[in-house]
């Protein structure tokens, strides 16, 4: 199914082909866990589902974080 969400990274809108369905969609809105509704899925399209945060935008993003980080210690 095709799924159009906002990254709440970004702000940018994506649509992307995922292979799930509604039931498994409602189960989640009803407060399964993403991980037991859509258990078939990775964890870069149950992250799209959830945020609409693509795998491209949070590689950059811990990138770039990462990056800033270097020297610091914990």
């Amino acid at each position: 199914m095709k799924l159009t969400k906002t990254s709440l990274l970004t702000g940018k809108t994506h649509t992307l082909e995922i292979d799930v369905t509604d039931e498994q969609l409602a189960r989640w809105k009803s407060g399964v866990n993403i991980q037991d509704a859509c258990s078939h899925l990775s964890a870069a399209d149950r992250e799209f589902i959830m945020t609409g945060i693509t795998a491209e935008e949070w590689d950059i993003s811990t990138t770039d974080e990462d990056e800033e980080v270097i020297g610091v210690e914990v």
